[in-house]
């Protein structure tokens, strides 16, 4: 949730996390060794965000697509347009029981460095340090421990049944697996290596890292699998999805994800050689109130803002109309998707009068914080008019990545006392746990930044990801959404959609179902 640990720093960038001094070598490797591709054939790719650490453990979602190409998974996601995943470093793996999945490794998968090869210990200490270091976490939920049973076999072991594990836990950050020599030589206590991972074990190596200007990748000369179609990776990032269309425009990248108030023009008029896509989204994107603020704490306040708020209003000013209206924190496709929301698109502003009458409110003034992006800045703008409508004053603060994603975080200080309105985007995964477990009572100042309580929710939270009959699970996240939009506390508008555009010249571009990259599916062409 835009970017946390596997239970702290997902939600988004939080901050740069360990000083990269200039730059870093693959690990275990001289420097010639770990340029030797830097002739040959090169993808130049654009990220959204300076990627803040590469340690599984504590990833942020844009850091998954550097993992993917630097380390091994048991499972990986399949790329194309629908949701599954496949085979990755497991030859086999199976479900035993509900509480127990078996799995059996590929022999010869090795760490650089002369770290060894690739055993179930390594599984082991890989998943087991997250929630050791990391409680709770929703991606593990109740893992318990890993079982070894020889060098290349393993049972992964739970206190309860798990369904999202399949969707969310093995395919995806907290699956990756770490060297425990190399780990354990670089930490002392196994625990976050940060931005300097100790050894790799995927196709591609770590080579070099400018702070905000290029991550590379070359090929690891150690990897014995499927050979990757490029030499050398070359991750750029750009904050601003403009200014990431200009860079396209300019030929200093061959893919990145566009904003949906550009899709139209580029639906028109494409740049030469241009190969442009939509996937529909994981992203969910609201309005959140901290409940505990005491300017909010009545829901008569809170609703008024709920029914004050315009969404169709909103997503044709930031998104030129081409973004679907939300009905809660799943987006359509997914298990638990509401029809519709409690409050209509549309708001009421006769509605949201009679609220402020109710919580007897007069000369109100809030502030709302949104990241320093055209979009989210937009929204602010335009919910600040709309608040006007209803006597409300709304004062826009827009911060840069670095203090936004800590605003809510009590571990980072006392700002979340002044916490307000917020514009908040989480990028989910297949499976509705993932978008509503940041929302129970244990995530109040990691990720709910709302503040939000509720019994039933956390109790509902629990139950739904031990079902696994796809329509009983569906009545439990839609439940889940209705208490969150009940509180006052969210105005759900978007989804959102995830257009993007590679250049044909260079490249057959791979993602997952939603639009996001998958390097190693990659060819050149």
């Amino acid at each position: 949730m835009n970017d946390t640990v596997g239970g702290v720093t997902r939600r988004a960038f939080i901050k740069t996390g360990a000083a990269l001094g200039g730059g870093i070598v693959a690990a275990g490797m001289p420097l010639s060794q770990a340029i030797w591709a830097a002739q040959g054939r090169v993808l130049k790719v654009r990220s959204p965000v300076e990627i803040s650490t590469l340690d599984p453990a504590w990833y942020l979602i844009t850091g998954v697509d550097v993992m993917n190409c630097i380390y091994s998974k048991l499972t990986r996601y399949k790329s194309g347009t629908d949701w599954g995943w496949e085979l990755e470093a497991a030859e086999k793996i199976e479900q035993v029981d509900p509480t127990h999945i078996r799995f059996r490794l590929k022999k010869g998968i090795k760490f650089t460095g002369g770290h060894g090869e690739l055993t179930s210990k390594d599984v082991k200490f890989s998943f087991e340090r997250v929630i050791k270091f990391n409680k709770p976490n929703p991606d593990w939920g109740p893992l318990d421990h890993v079982e070894i049973e020889d060098d290349y076999t393993g049972v992964i072991v739970l206190k309860a049944p798990f369904v999202p594990l399949w969707n969310i836990a093995l395919p995806f950050g907290v699956g990756h697996i770490v060297s425990e020599h190399a780990v354990m030589a670089a930490t002392k206590d196994g625990g976050n290596f940060g931005t300097k991972p100790p050894a790799f074990s995927g196709p591609y190596v770590l080579a070099d890292w400018q702070l905000n200007q290029y991550m590379l990748l070359t090929r690891n000369p150690d990897w014995s699998g499927p050979k990757p179609g490029y030499d050398e990776i070359r991750i750029i990032p750009i904050g601003d999805e403009k200014a990431a269309e200009r860079a396209y425009q300019a030929g200093d990248i061959d893919f990145t994800g566009i904003s949906l108030d550009s899709l139209a023009n580029f639906k028109s008029n494409p740049p030469a050689d241009t190969k442009l896509e939509v996937k529909p989204s994981l992203r969910s994107i609201w309005i959140g109130m901290n409940m505990d603020h005491p300017k909010l704490k009545d829901i008569n306040v809170r609703k008024a803002i709920q029914w004050a708020i315009n969404v169709p209003q909103i997503l044709d000013a930031a998104y030129a109309g081409q973004a679907a209206v939300a009905t809660g924190a799943i987006s359509p496709g997914i298990v638990g998707h509401r029809e519709k929301a409690l409050v209509p698109p549309e708001g009421d502003l006769e509605k949201a009068k009679e609220f402020l009458e109710k919580a007897g409110v007069s000369d109100l003034t809030l502030t709302i914080d949104c990241l320093n992006d055209t979009a989210y800045s937009t929204i602010a703008q335009t919910v600040q008019a709309q608040l006007s409508q209803i006597g409300i004053r709304l004062e826009v603060n827009v911060q840069d990545s670095g203090s936004f994603w800590t605003l809510g975080i009590e571990s980072e200080g006392d700002r979340w006392k002044e916490l307000q309105l917020t514009v908040m985007y989480f990028n989910s995964l297949p499976d509705p746990h993932y978008s509503t477990s940041w929302f129970v009572q244990d995530q109040v100042g990691i990720w709910n930044w709302e503040r939000f309580r509720s019994q039933r929710f956390d109790e509902l939270s629990a139950k739904g990801s031990t079902v696994s009959d796809p329509n009983e699970r569906a009545k439990i996240y839609r439940e889940l959404q209705d208490l969150m939009e009940d509180s006052g506390a969210y105005r759900f508008l978007t989804p959102g959609a995830d257009p993007f555009m590679y250049r044909t010249t260079q490249t057959q571009a791979a993602t997952r179902a939603d639009g996001r990259p998958l390097y190693l599916d990659f060819k050149p062409v």
